[in-house]
């Protein structure tokens, strides 16, 4: 190098000027490698940080991810130990409910690893029992040197969920357990959480929850666990649980969040720690590659510049005599050739022997047909060529001729040509230039617009949107698709239809271009199908292929997203009919709790009354008191045996079946009724089959059942006979009998009554809950009558009854089949 910068200073300005001139050519790819190495290093220390942003991004989703899933298993522990405690409390010293209880304890104990120890707290705050009994945790827990720390603990806990009425945490306790036993790190760091069981403003119990922080990673998926390190930190940094011992490298990322376990909780972190650290291996080969080659390139140019400096002297003597050749020859892609007056190649410059893939050798000396055009273009370009030849020399001007030109490959290269007479110094001609421009590249363009004309309406063709342009200066239909076509034809008067109040006498209303509308819900007829379509229609103005404004419309067919928003709405209100079922239940179930004893209380004193009166009244009137006071006591039980029931029919429990004779119940039924239809001046009649078997069921609510279709009949009655004409009212009429249309046989139950009928569109929904053409009803009478059946595995419906011309409804039957053996009875014997 020294040798290099002496001899540029030794040499004369001109020659010092011409020998940087030629130096330049070769250390311009010298510099270009260089900027490519640095462009190349700023690419990739790009990549790196954009990398690492991504790992970091990475690590705060898996550490979300984690936070949630602590965060969720503590509040479904908290509502499952809710849900114990309150069914604890209230099948209060039930064996069966307690034996239930400790099943769902031990099952949410094998279920959450965190949980240690589940206690029941009772109202005096003493412990009442523990899960589990003893197990290698709970010794350690029991130990002197623990034991005052967890009860310690737990009394606090106890204290603040009793001040504040929501279940609250206790500090974290460290536990004393020797490094060398098992579960030392399991258990080394607990802490108590305590729920409440809250009944007005008592409180009726408490459970109490052990957790282990270790117990709270394992609510981190393994996936996660062996990619990273998590780690459960107070605010002092005390590490309570880590779930990988080894440390990080210095490299790793880590991230941190808080963990919101409770409202009375006490603060903690979850922090992540990447382990081992993310490689990228591929990364760091692309960087090697490309560091080996910059490298090895500027090696290359390095001893091919030694070379050049040797050889540069012998071709500074040739370059100043070739330069004005060469670049006439290489600054154009177009390729020449001549020829002589034979038609014989006598030249052919380097861009023609590109474009045949013949050596200038090879070429000169050629005569038509030449050897490269086309085996089958022969005869045909021989004639072109003659013909060109004649019209240059007779017209004295060049013309353009399309041919191909097969290059060696095989690949076919479409040329125009220009033919010129060769005229030396004298002017004699000598014979033909020809100039060819390669027109392969431009005729692909117009096949590919061509191709992409065809691509683009395959693709509107293809759309299941109608797509329609009309002018807005005449309502022209200027374009259409498939799906337009086979919807509306091909007239503007869809498009019309679909742009609905933008259709104006004088076109089509002006709006500024590309300025798109707001989608809009239209509802059309299908003349076809006589079916009504919804469709999403979107309109703009675009500027049209003669520069005038047209209107673009793109009609999307949204039936089936109407009809899903239809059945979901559909479903939105089955499911409110559900939540008023749900706080039907509960009501009933309260009520039944508050009447149990006002008819308790009733039964008691009407008992006593009699009692009393015994001996000390006028036999006569004790023959008529004395029945009645019996009689009112009864009804009282009976109507406490009926809520009784129908609370436990609300709960969906089995019926209280026994053999029962349905004549009884029937008659049962037919005497509490009687006073009411009496009163409205009505009868019933009953038709009971004889020798009928007894049958399992519940009398109370069959009765009931009963009770509430009669009175149904008679109401019917009473609509349809005024007060003055009752006297020739027809009975209602309660049948039972046996039905042998069936297999097997099965018990039928018939209330028949002359009224109106039911309307069809009213018997469709009577059964529905909430459904009711009383003013005054609540809609749950046949709902609850169903049910009862249906909890007997029999059917209830009703049928309207026509007179005999079958022109108008004379009645409604209410049928009741009942089987006549229980199921599960059959595996019974």
């Amino acid at each position: 190098m020294k040798k290099i910068a002496l001899s540029f200073w030794q040499l004369s300005p001109v020659k010092w000027l011409r020998r940087i001139r030629g130096f330049k050519l070769v250390f311009t790819p010298l510099i270009a490698i260089v900027l490519f190495t640095v462009v190349m290093g700023i690419i990739m220390g790009t990549l790196q940080l954009q990398e690492k942003s991504q790992q970091e991004a990475a690590l705060f989703r898996e550490l979300s991810f984690a936070k949630q899933r602590i965060q969720l298993r503590f509040s479904n522990n908290t509502d499952v130990l809710q849900s114990l405690g309150r069914d604890y409390v209230s099948g209060g010293e039930s064996p069966k409910s307690k034996e239930n209880f400790f099943i769902q304890a031990e099952n949410l104990l094998q279920s959450n690893h965190e949980i240690a120890q589940i206690v029941w707290i009772d109202k005096a705050g003493q412990r009442q029992w523990r899960i589990p009994l003893d197990n290698l945790r709970t010794e350690w827990f029991n130990k002197n040197v623990n034991a005052e720390t967890i009860n310690q603990g737990l009394r606090k806990t106890l204290e603040l969920s009793s001040a504040t009425s929501r279940p609250a945490f206790s500090q974290f306790m460290t536990l004393e357990v020797p490094s060398d036993e098992v579960i030392s790190k399991e258990i080394r760091n607990v802490f108590w959480q305590t729920v409440p069981q809250i009944s007005g403003n008592e409180i009726n119990g408490m459970v109490a929850v052990l957790y282990t922080t270790q117990g709270l990673l394992e609510m981190i998926p393994g996936e996660l666990k062996g990619q990273y390190r998590f780690t459960l930190i107070t605010d002092d940094d005390r590490v309570l649980a880590i779930s990988f011992d080894k440390n990080t490298p210095k490299r790793a990322f880590s991230n941190q969040t808080s963990l919101d376990i409770g409202v009375l909780s006490p603060n903690l972190s979850l922090r992540i720690d990447t382990y081992p650290p993310a490689t990228n291996l591929t990364f760091r080969m692309l960087i090697g590659v490309v560091l080996g080659l910059s490298a090895f390139v500027i090696w290359s140019l390095w001893s091919v510049l030694k070379q050049m400096q040797v050889r540069q002297e012998a071709e500074a003597n040739l370059r100043a005599e070739t330069n004005f050749r060469r670049a006439m020859e290489n600054s154009t892609p177009v390729g020449i050739r001549a020829h002589d007056m034979n038609r014989v190649i006598t030249y052919v410059n380097p861009a023609f022997c590109e474009m045949t893939g013949w050596s200038a050798e090879e070429l000169i000396g050629l005569s038509p047909p030449f050897a490269f055009w086309p085996e089958g273009q022969k005869n045909e370009l021989t004639d072109k060529m003659n013909k060109a030849l004649k019209i240059a020399m007779s017209e004295e001007r060049t013309i353009g001729i399309e041919g191909s030109i097969l290059h060696r490959n095989g690949a076919v290269i479409q040329t125009r040509t220009f033919i010129a007479p060769l005229v030396n110094e004298k002017g004699q001609q000598t014979g033909w230039v020809t100039s060819l421009i390669d027109i392969s590249e431009p005729k692909k363009i117009r096949e590919e617009l061509a191709a992409s004309q065809e691509r683009f309406v395959a693709v509107l063709e293809g759309l299941d949107a109608a797509v329609s342009v009309v002018s807005n200066e005449n309502g022209e239909l200027l374009f259409t698709n498939r799906f337009y076509r086979e919807r509306f034809g091909n007239t503007a008067k869809g498009h019309f239809e679909l742009a609905g109040s933008d259709k104006t006498s004088e076109g089509i209303s002006v709006q500024p271009p590309y300025q798109e509308t707001e989608s809009e819900e239209i509802q059309l007829l299908d003349e076809v199908t006589g079916i009504s379509k919804w469709y999403e229609v979107r309109r703009r103005n675009v500027p049209w292929v003669d520069g005038h404004l047209a209107q673009l419309l793109i009609a999307t067919d949204i039936t089936p997203r109407v009809e899903a928003d239809d059945l979901a709405r559909q479903q939105e209100e089955r499911m409110q009919f559900t939540s008023r079922l749900t706080t039907m239940g509960e009501m009933a179930s309260s009520l039944a709790h508050e009447l149990n004893q006002p008819l308790a209380a009733i039964s008691n004193y009407c008992m006593g009354v009699a009692k009393r009166l015994q001996g000390q009244l006028d036999p006569a009137l004790q023959k008529d008191i004395l029945p009645a006071l019996e009689k009112a006591s009864d009804q009282a039980h009976r109507a406490g045996t009926i809520i009784q029931r129908i609370k436990g029919f609300v709960k969906r429990s089995e019926p209280q079946r026994k053999s029962c004779d349905i004549a009884e119940i029937i008659h049962d039924a037919v005497g509490l009724v009687e006073i009411e239809a009496h009163r409205h001046r009505l009868s019933i009649s009953t038709e009971i089959a004889e020798n009928l078997p007894a049958v399992d069921l519940d009398p109370v609510l069959i009765l009931q059942v009963l009770v509430n279709l009669l009175k149904n009949s008679l109401d019917s009655l009473r609509e349809v006979y005024p007060l003055s004409s009752r006297w020739s009212a027809p009975p209602v009429r309660i049948s039972a009998d046996l039905d042998t249309s069936t297999f097997p046989t099965m018990l039928r139950i018939q209330v028949k009554d002359t009224g109106s009928g039911i309307a069809e569109s009213v018997i469709e929904r009577m059964f529905e809950p909430f459904f009711s053409t009383k003013s005054d009803g609540m809609g749950m009478g046949l709902n609850i009558c169903r049910s009862v059946i249906e909890s007997h595995q029999g059917r209830l419906w009703a049928t309207n009854l026509m007179d005999a011309e079958h022109t108008k409804l004379s009645g409604c039957t209410f049928t009741i089949l009942l089987p006549l053996e229980s199921p599960g009875s059959e595996d019974s014997i």
